[in-house]
């Protein structure tokens, strides 16, 4: 089953950024199917469900990823504001940017 906010990010993963990363974020949607990506050694891998051990697990809604992804919504804010929960390895969310740069 396709999910076009997971396949516009397949096509902005960045292979180089990934590079010696063995992480999974779990995304824990408010809208929404859970999914999460499995991100290694410069592979993404995208799932529908929950993982059993993820890296870091973020709960939010759709928008507000979509948001955070394109720039128009700042994750740190997001967060702060708490359209955005995260727990787990807090610090790893704040690579996301720089593995799906904005095209």
């Amino acid at each position: 089953m396709s999910n076009p906010i997971f396949d516009k990010l397949h096509s902005r993963f960045d292979t180089a950024a990934a590079q010696g990363m063995d992480e999974v974020f779990q995304f824990n949607f408010t809208d929404t199917d859970n999914h999460y990506l499995a991100v290694k050694d410069g592979e993404l891998d995208i799932q529908q469900g929950d993982h059993d051990a993820p890296s870091v697990t973020l709960s939010l809604s759709t928008d507000t990823l979509k948001g955070v992804m394109s720039g128009e919504i700042n994750g740190m804010s997001a967060f702060m504001t708490g359209k955005l929960k995260a727990t787990g390895n807090v610090m790893l969310a704040t690579r996301l940017t720089s593995l799906f740069p904005r095209g």
